[in-house]
């Protein structure tokens, strides 16, 4: 039965059964994290071999550089070939970074700010600056142009991708320097962008000449199942539309191999990419070359890894299974709550009643359940709604994720049943 349906005093019932259930779960002293999509250690175990790539003693990449040594600022040749297949760029518009595709993004953001964009003015000489920000979004993007003391404008997603007739208009204002996009398998919606999102996207005419698409296809091989979705190449698009400077793309194998020790890549239009060489010659003389070798020769091809990612696949798909049918068993009949049932990437998006979302996290914790914080997929930390929660159930062995799940539903039902008695 619908909990809005119940009385008053069905309600208070309802909220007293589940307030026992509750407190049996504190006595348990639980400490289960939910809180960041990390890989949990079976994932982790599945890249071990890599690091027998060197046993042989070969260090030399195919240019004839030792990759122990300086030098090679924008990759080896062997990863630009083998990272931009994963792009969908040529070798020539890849910049290969170190273990942080965030931090090539900060990096491309600092640059904008402190030299401009191909011979615009710098950012930090153009007064109040805005980012256009798809919500709920990835909590780190927000943090990077906070930083930079960016005016951040919420974007509404929609189930193709941002709602871009917002887009298109709020573009026209020249103060509108970029967007922050996860346009595969969206984080923490799962949502993967349209074709048509994608072309609108390519084909933007904003105001300022220096904005600039951040397209963070961090989940660009992490699919849930045997039918993977894929969207269309943004800078194929852009090209297209005479439009190939627009857009910055960014991924990497935090995911794939080894978080912090995985390798971040950056595409772009080779103008982009020579003027950002530039700035990074000056705070490095090379990445880890030995890290890019070590991904290029474990996996061979990019086909290859692909494959290896349905290894990742059989791991977590059981777990966002569980969290799936826990919620529609216990949620759904109730009608307190929404959520999205990816079919790639590393989040569920929950949507509880307004007003609930940060009650629901409080509750969680104080009972040994680490979530993102309520309000983490807005920018500022501020969900004008108060009803998004990220769940990310990779991390936790199943049968701690089951347990954290008996406990969330519990949290959202005394939430619940709180915000209609308080009516």
């Amino acid at each position: 039965m619908n909990l809005s349906q119940m009385t008053k005093d069905e309600i208070a019932s309802f909220k007293n059964e589940n307030e026992k259930l509750y407190n049996d779960f504190k006595g348990q002293g639980l400490c289960l994290n939910m809180a960041r999509g990390n890989p949990c250690k079976e994932q982790l175990e599945l890249s071990v071999d890599m690091l027998k790539t060197f046993d042989d003693g070969n260090f030399m990449s195919e240019c004839g550089n030792d990759v122990r040594n300086y030098g090679i600022l924008d990759g080896i040749p062997e990863a630009k070939k083998f990272f931009s297949k994963m792009l969908g760029v040529d070798p020539e518009e890849v910049i290969i970074y170190g273990n942080s595709s965030l931090n090539a993004m900060f990096f491309a953001v600092q640059c904008a700010f402190n030299k401009g964009i191909l011979g615009s003015k710098p950012w930090s000489q153009c007064g109040k600056i805005k980012f256009l920000c798809p919500v709920p979004g990835y909590d780190r993007h927000f943090k990077v142009t906070e930083f930079f003391g960016v005016e951040m404008i919420n974007v509404p997603m929609t189930p193709t991708g941002p709602d871009m007739d917002m887009v298109e208009e709020l573009v026209k204002d020249e103060a509108v320097k970029g967007i922050w996009c996860v346009p595969q398998y969206s984080n923490p919606d799962g949502i993967s962008y349209s074709d048509e999102t994608v072309k609108r996207f390519a084909s933007l005419k904003p105001a300022a000449k220096d904005f600039r698409i951040f397209w963070d296809n961090a989940y660009c091989i992490h699919h849930l199942t045997d039918k993977p979705k894929y969207i269309l190449n943004i800078l194929d698009e852009a090209k297209k539309a005479g439009n190939e400077n627009i857009v910055y793309m960014f991924g990497s194998t935090s995911k794939v191999t080894f978080p912090g020790a995985g390798v971040a890549v950056m595409g772009a239009s080779k103008e982009n990419i020579e003027e950002l060489k530039k700035y990074l010659g000056i705070s490095i003389i090379g990445y880890d070359k030995m890290n890019q070798m070590r991904h290029v020769r474990y996996f061979g091809t990019y086909e290859n890894m692909v494959e290896h990612m349905k290894k990742h696949m059989a791991i977590i798909a059981p777990k966002f299974r569980l969290v799936c049918e826990r919620l529609q068993s216990e949620i759904a009949p109730l009608g307190i709550g929404s959520w999205t049932t990816p079919e790639g990437g590393y989040f569920i998006s929950f949507n509880a009643p307004d007003g609930c979302a940060k009650r629901i996290v409080q509750l969680c914790k104080d009972a040994g359940v680490t979530l993102t914080g309520a309000g983490a997929t807005f920018p500022y930390g501020v969900d004008p709604d108060d009803k998004n929660i990220r769940l990310a159930p990779t991390y936790p062995p199943i049968e701690d994720l089951a347990k954290a799940m008996d406990l969330f539903v519990i949290c959202v039902k005394i939430a619940a049943a709180e915000k209609l008695l308080a009516e």
